[in-house]
């Protein structure tokens, strides 16, 4: 597995790892529980496979080819590894109401899924090639892709470990 993958695996699976059906669903009001913010993770993650997966069917990539427009974004979040709190989610990212025990089994073998279907892309598309537009950042290649989920995974692993801590 990649080392950015990897390291996602590990810092989820530390983090969900001993939480009760009772941690895992309670959560402030306004706020998403850390089965929700599981299940938004997830979905990012089956997001990524599928389009990734429609990219090797059709072989072709699916990304623009404005690089530019969202270079900021990209900076912020790949480079400096950063990701801005606040920020609505996609709306095909939004929680919906998957048990929490399905959420839990699932999210660490959709990380090594989604693992193997980057690896698939790069070897057939090339390193530097960008396979796929992300709704914020716009195109980005393998490497982007497995930032993008590292640093947004340490983002909602911190907010799981600061729910688990609340009594």
């Amino acid at each position: 597995m990649d080392a950015n993958l990897s390291r996602l695996h590990r810092i989820l699976a530390t983090a969900i790892g001993t939480m009760t059906a009772d941690q895992l669903t309670r959560h402030p009001q306004g706020k998403w529980s850390p089965a929700e913010i599981l299940e938004h993770l997830n979905l990012s993650y089956t997001g990524t496979i599928k389009g990734l997966e429609r990219c090797l069917q059709s072989g072709t990539t699916s990304a623009s080819s404005d690089r530019g427009r969202m270079r900021w974004q990209r900076l912020i979040v790949i480079q400096v590894g950063y990701f801005p709190p606040g920020r609505k989610s996609p709306q095909r990212v939004l929680p919906r109401g998957t048990p929490a025990e399905q959420v839990k089994a699932e999210i660490l073998q959709n990380v090594s899924r989604m693992d193997s279907v980057i690896h698939e892309c790069e070897t057939r598309f090339g390193r530097r090639q960008s396979l796929a537009d992300h709704p914020v950042l716009g195109p980005l290649n393998a490497s982007e892709w497995r930032k993008f989920h590292l640093v947004h995974g340490k983002h909602h692993a911190k907010q799981i470990l600061r729910l688990k801590q609340q009594p």
